[in-house]
């Protein structure tokens, strides 16, 4: 991982995202992109006739901040021992990040805050994101501070295509962690965790394997618990095993803890 990309924001979860990405950086030697990205299409407004004409001082109130913002990130990177760069956009942020992430071998962004926490309604920008872009994607909670490096590290593996694509991305991420391979029930995917751990052992990651009951809670919350069990500061995973529609409509793993917000996540789809 020698290409960084971090969504910059106004939002206080953003010194969260710039300091996991510099650690990351560091460790790894890499480089460093923030994006800004303001939708222009939230200053267009429609009449009731049809017609539509661009809310003029609300855009140049969020150019300012912008530029305030970018002025802000200059001057506190500055001073970092890390190559970094500030780019801006005016897409959908989604669309914006993806887009940036083309040539990014890590993207960092952040899980939705808790109801109430004055961060607006749960979003899916890490699922939708992990499902858009080529790199994987790194969602932080927004409590807790950043997330420890050297901590345990736990792999939802169900044996799907999606889970192996998290664990390759994974790899510069696990050196020197206790890596565990957690399933639960049994492995009914494609790949079984056996192959994962020989390719894993390749990169001189020697993991573990096991299996996990559900007893009387979801996958998810099985997950979960074995994570919390564990110390887990991190969990990897598949994005959107199932349809992206059918978790919307109906729940399912990526849905439940990208919406919980409770531990960092490894995204890849």
């Amino acid at each position: 991982m020698r290409s960084i990309l971090v969504h910059a924001d106004h939002d206080k979860a953003n010194e969260v995202r710039l300091q996991t990405a510099l650690d990351i950086a560091r460790r790894l030697r890499a480089h460093l992109t923030l994006l800004i990205a303001t939708p222009f299409r939230q200053f267009v407004a429609v009449d009731a006739f049809g017609g539509s004409y661009v809310l003029a001082e609300a855009m140049a109130k969020a150019q300012a901040d912008d530029a305030a913002l970018e002025a802000a990130l200059s001057a506190r990177l500055g001073g970092e021992d890390v190559p970094w760069d500030i780019v801006t956009a005016d897409g959908d942020i989604v669309g914006s990040l993806a887009a940036a992430a083309a040539f990014a071998d890590l993207a960092v962004v952040s899980l939705p805050g808790k109801p109430g926490s004055g961060v607006g309604e749960p979003s899916m920008l890490a699922g939708d994101l992990a499902i858009a872009a080529a790199a994987p994607v790194l969602a932080l909670p927004r409590e807790g501070g950043r997330p420890d490096l050297d901590a345990p590290v736990m792999v939802a593996w169900n044996g799907s295509a999606e889970a192996a694509n998290a664990l390759r991305a994974a790899i510069p991420l696990l050196a020197g962690r206790r890596v565990e391979l957690v399933s639960v029930g049994k492995d009914e995917g494609s790949f079984p965790a056996t192959d994962a751990l020989t390719y894993l052992s390749r990169h001189d990651i020697h993991a573990e394997a096991r299996i996990v009951e559900r007893g009387g809670v979801t996958v998810e919350e099985a997950l979960e618990k074995a994570a919390e069990a564990m110390g887990a500061g991190l969990i990897v995973m598949g994005a959107f095993g199932k349809s992206r529609l059918r978790e919307t409509l109906f729940g399912g793993v990526t849905q439940y803890l990208v919406t919980s917000g409770r531990f960092p996540l490894l995204l890849a789809h």
